[in-house]
């Protein structure tokens, strides 16, 4: 199962995603990430390095935009926003099968949008992690069942 996690510049939630699911070591399962807005070759944020480095997470990760190679590799596209969801249907129609928010995904109801971290301090980033580690580990039992 390829999944590709979008945000908007590809150094808070996506990599922060993509570095929680990475870290889980799951057979069978690759993860990239990118930014509807990034700069290529940017690094991920202070913050979200530090909130990954407290739950022993490391992460090389350099930021990238989005590429229609890496929206066919992937099984499963899961964006940070509604918005971000939005953005890429409007560009790639195709990929409507296999787009999602992160939450829509994992629970269908209520907001569908992961808070945006950037610009905060560094218990803002824990209080997004925090997010994010819950709703990687509820899509990795949504996907384990299916």
């Amino acid at each position: 199962m390829n999944i590709y996690f979008i945000c908007t510049g590809n150094t808070c939630r996506s990599p922060m995603a993509e570095a929680i699911l990475k870290a889980k070591k799951l057979d069978n399962f690759e993860v990239r990430s990118a930014g509807i807005f990034a700069m290529p070759g940017g690094e991920i944020s202070e913050n979200a390095k530090v909130v990954l480095s407290e739950a022993n997470i490391f992460t090389e990760h350099v930021s990238k935009q989005i590429e229609a190679e890496d929206l066919e590799w992937a099984n499963l596209i899961l964006t940070m926003t509604s918005a971000h969801k939005e953005m890429i249907l409007q560009a790639f129609p195709s990929i409507s099968d296999k787009t999602f928010t992160l939450k829509e995904y994992i629970v269908p109801y209520g907001s569908y949008d992961v808070s945006d971290p950037f610009g905060g301090d560094v218990h803002l980033y824990r209080q997004t992690f925090q997010e994010l580690n819950k709703l990687i580990d509820a899509l990795e039992t949504k996907l384990s069942e299916g």
